[in-house]
């Protein structure tokens, strides 16, 4: 199946290579011109990130750009690019606009993203009555059997911050079954006859790397399970059809062309053969807007191995190489391993998965998996799970660990001597800045004053010289970069609490937050060459925005939209 699945995509050859390292820049329009050119606009092309002396010197800020077919020719002032424009050139005219290199998404769940586009939303539901009465409105649209998904629920913003239970949801659901996430995706509320399809009771025993919320009386399943015990559920739930999967992966391009996002890496874990094929087919018929570093489970490392398949294996639109694997949960659900206990649930201090217990299961799939050229990311979000982790790659990676980009995804909660060892062993820092805004609502009922300090620090990372780069979670946050440009730089909590930033010494300027939304990105998947700032030989993909973000006020960020994205040198969004 594997073999079959990269049919067509081979591995990079030389000319691929050279591709890679940047196109050689013409000393002359091209013959006819060049395909595509934008003028009259502001653009700020990232470039400083540039190595010094590189020819021809980078550009930072241009007013004009030319593309010949999916890649960049030229940067300049509009009287420099002029020539570039011919019969048969497509002229943009920006019109002083903001321009910037495509935002790239360096941690999203697209496949559930895109179907959450298409099921239940429960994400901005404010107290259980509106949580119950919108799931009452689902299972009336669809037919009888019919399982009932998404979810994206926050107990903590309703009065009584509780849990929902399957009571609540059982007399209008009864004749759906009910598996529903929490907005973190580590934990999901199921009704009671989906349960029942699951074989769950009192019984059943939490599996390792998970926990059934019970009733404190009865001792009976509420219907929440957190992080491993999602499985016991989420395993009955029927595959999608054909036609759902090809009608999900078209809501998730077009909400990534919406919002400016022309790359992503993907950590969808679930069906993951299944998506690449669907999104091969597009590629073929010439549909995919965006393009996409497919991330799969660690567990799987020795099918890429037995391929032969490493980090740059795939095309300029599909890329594999990548595998990703769990070291705890999540803050909100307390399964975030942690050095100190929970404030909310004393001496209890999270857990670690069982990939993570103990680190030395850890250490020898990453040590077998990184020997045959294979990326690791592992999702860490706790004080304990971020410095095991590190330790791991220390010893794995030894003095050139940096060269080997380990990531770590989240990298939530850092103790701060971990800083300074983020930025020695050049691990990255896959950080997802919306969550610091949303998250500060509550998090400190959940971690002391103290550690929120050096939670979501994006500053300390930067200070120590890690590798940044930023994504959403999508759908655990909005796919929209924008937002997490704002979240970055201003730290305004959403219930506005914090007008002067939750912790503003972690803010970042505007440019830094965009760098690693486009270069840093870009780095986090050995994709520097060709993505991540507009300069000669790169992907033309570049984004249009309707504001200025670098003359507008920082709360103004988050109301700016993306008027027009281009991927590979073609308009595929323009707004109306």
């Amino acid at each position: 199946m594997w073999l079959s699945l990269w049919l067509g995509v081979s591995r990079p050859g030389a000319g691929q290579d050279a591709v890679r390292a940047g196109r050689p820049i013409p000393d002359a329009p091209p013959p006819g011109g060049a395909t595509l050119v934008l003028r009259h606009g502001k653009i700020w092309t990232g470039e400083p990130y540039a190595p010094p002396g590189r020819q021809p010197e980078p550009v930072k800020w241009a007013q004009a750009i030319a593309v010949m077919n999916d890649r960049i020719v030229a940067v300049g002032t509009d009287a420099e690019i002029a020539p570039y424009a011919a019969a048969a050139t497509r002229v943009i005219d920006l019109q002083g606009r903001l321009a910037l290199p495509g935002f790239i998404d360096d941690h999203v769940h697209f496949l559930d993203g895109s179907f959450q586009l298409l099921e239940v939303d429960l994400k901005h539901t404010r107290n259980e009555a509106e949580f119950v009465r919108r799931i009452a409105e689902r299972a009336k649209s669809l037919p009888p059997g019919r399982w009932i998904l998404g979810g994206n629920w926050d107990e903590e913003a309703w009065p009584d911050a509780q849990l929902p239970t399957r009571w609540m949801i059982d007399a209008a659901t009864s004749g759906h079954p009910v598996f529903i996430t929490r907005y973190d995706g580590h934990a999901a509320l199921a009704n009671s006859l989906a349960l029942r399809l699951a074989g769950v009771t009192r019984d059943t025993k939490d599996p390792a790397g998970g926990i059934i919320v019970r009733d404190a009386r009865t001792g009976e399943p509420t219907g929440v399970l957190k992080d491993n015990a999602q499985d016991l559920v989420s395993r009955v739930i029927p595959e999608p059809s054909a036609a759902e999967m090809e009608e999900a992966l078209q809501a998730g391009l077009a909400e990534a062309r919406r919002v400016g996002v022309t790359s992503v890496q993907d950590m969808d874990l679930g069906n993951f053969a299944g998506e690449i094929r669907w999104l091969r087919r597009l590629e073929l018929a010439g549909a995919l807007t965006c393009r996409f570093y497919e991330v799969i489970p660690l567990a799987e490392w020795k099918r890429l191995a037995e391929l032969g398949i490493s980090h740059d294996m795939g095309d300029e639109w599909i890329q594999l190489g990548a595998v990703k694997a769990f070291a705890d949960g999540s803050l909100g659900s307390r399964t975030a391993w942690m050095f100190e206990p929970y404030v909310d649930a004393p001496g209890f201090t999270g857990l670690p998965m069982p990939m993570m217990d103990p680190p030395s299961k850890m250490e020898h799939l990453v040590r077998e998996a990184d020997a045959a050229g294979i990326q690791i990311c592992v999702h860490a979000i706790g004080t304990r799970a971020n410095a095991a982790l590190l330790d791991i790659y220390e010893r794995v990676g030894g003095a050139g660990a940096a060269a080997h980009r380990f990531r770590i995804e989240h990298a939530q909660h850092v103790r701060p001597q971990d800083f300074a060892r983020f930025g020695k062993l050049g691990v990255i820092a896959s950080m997802q800045p919306y969550h610091a805004i949303d998250d500060g609502r509550w998090a400190e009922k959940r971690i002391s004053h103290k550690l929120a300090r050096s939670s979501y620090a994006w500053r300390s990372m930067l200070n120590a010289g890690a590798p940044l780069a930023f994504g959403t979670d999508w759908p655990v946050a909005p796919l929209n970069p924008l937002l997490g440009v704002y979240a970055a730089v201003t730290r305004q909590t959403l219930d506005g609490r914090h007008p002067g930033g939750w912790f503003p010494e972690e803010r970042l300027t505007l440019e830094e937050a965009l760098r690693a939304y486009t270069a840093g990105s870009a780095y986090a998947a050995f994709q520097e060459a060709d993505k991540g700032s507009l300069a000669p030989g790169k992907l033309a993909d570049i984004v249009v925005l309707s504001d200025d973000l670098f003359a507008a006020p920082p709360e103004r960020i988050k109301d700016a939209r993306v008027v027009m994205t281009i991927v590979g040198g073609k308009v595929v969004y323009e707004s109306r």
